[in-house]
């Protein structure tokens, strides 16, 4: 199996941390939909209701979110919808079809029994200073500033899944496999280790040089596919200005080197923060 882990371009990027547009998690078209019911709505909600693939998972679905999915149809994001990827307390995340494309469809329950993780990165963020103390809220926040973190980490040239699209509590973005979902670092064996690591530590510095902390990453969460290393789960990551975005980082830096480590690469989770911030500081320009 060939492992060059190659890296991608920068895109040109403005001072970073300080210009992150405020975010709008106010209802939306969904929402709208949902109210109104009409007869193509109360007609495309069964049909996804008695989906086999979505039976055992009604629990995720409330009338807004298959709204979001009929919203996002509409708009030719979606045409037809495949199986379930993974599962998880907070999203599940499914394939389906656009066109000739497979995409990933992550959909946020917003009945899950516990956000006060979520809220531990939203407080404190400056896009969500107006937040509010409710579960529709957080959730719509988060879908948002997933999206929001994906397509920072792509102009910073970060292989990440392709943000597409997103409707209150449904992510659309580009769907990381083949017949099969893309194996996660714990599930391959590398060949090349420093070679990954040293791939890893860039994208780590390239995050934190437009302003970005993972804020939870780990060999769980990068995963292999074609020859490349692909960072997932940006949901939770924060700006530089987070409050605790020094302790997310150390985190981070001490997940990343310990699973390197163990693989025969000589580093710390010092030495990894160490190189990100000589390399990498957020407060100056490109």
């Amino acid at each position: 199996m060939d492992q060059e882990y190659g890296l991608l371009e920068t895109d040109d990027i403005d001072t970073p941390g300080d210009e992150w547009e405020e975010i709008d998690y106010r209802d939306t078209e969904a929402d709208r939909i949902a109210r109104k019911r009409d007869r193509e709505f109360e007609e495309f909600r069964k049909r996804i209701k008695d989906a086999d693939q979505f039976k055992v998972e009604e629990s995720v679905f409330d009338e807004a979110t298959y709204a979001a999915l009929y919203k996002l149809v509409q708009d030719g994001h979606i045409d037809a919808f495949g199986g379930p990827i993974s599962t998880g307390k907070e999203a599940n995340v499914y394939t389906a079809l656009a066109g000739e494309e497979t995409v990933a469809v992550k959909v946020y329950r917003i009945n899950a029994s516990d956000f006060r993780e979520m809220g531990e990165y939203l407080e404190g963020d400056p896009r969500f200073e107006r937040v509010a103390n409710n579960k529709n809220a957080i959730v719509m926040a988060w879908v948002r500033k997933e999206f929001a973190n994906l397509r920072r980490a792509k102009k910073a040239g970060v292989r990440v899944p392709e943000p597409i699209a997103v409707e209150r509590n449904v992510l659309v973005m580009e769907y990381i496999g083949t017949e099969e979902r893309a194996k996660r670092l714990t599930e391959v064996e590398i060949e090349n280790p420093e070679t990954a690591y040293e791939v890893v530590r860039e994208y780590m510095r390239r995050l934190y040089a437009v302003g970005i902390v993972h804020g939870d990453l780990s060999e769980y969460n990068i995963v292999f596919q074609d020859g490349q290393l692909v960072v997932i789960d940006l949901g939770q990551a924060v700006t530089v200005h987070h409050p605790n975005s020094d302790d997310f980082l150390d985190r981070d830096c001490t997940n990343v080197a310990n699973f390197f480590a163990r693989q025969g690469v000589d580093t710390s989770g010092d030495q990894l923060r160490q190189y990100i911030e000589a390399n990498a500081d957020p407060t100056d320009s490109n």
